[in-house]
């Protein structure tokens, strides 16, 4: 067995998730979390402040499957 993590955007959980189901993953657990990577972050004005948003919302899958179905689960 093995444990797959996976860190997507927000709006392509429900792609994700119906693609998991598709090759057989009957569950997950799902994390809102926040980090940057290519994205970078970006700035915005708040009561006149400027400040900068370093880390953008995530979601985080994990999912633990067997061994066979690996390759496809990825």
């Amino acid at each position: 067995m093995k444990l797959i993590k996976a860190i997507v955007k927000p709006f392509k959980l429900d792609e994700v998730k119906e693609a998991l189901s598709a090759v057989g993953i009957e569950g997950m657990t799902v994390t809102e979390v926040k980090g940057f990577g290519r994205q970078k972050g970006h700035t915005e004005i708040y009561r006149g402040s400027e400040y900068t948003v370093d880390f953008l919302p995530k979601t985080m899958l994990e999912t633990v499957v067997e061994d066979d179905i690996v390759d496809a689960a990825v």
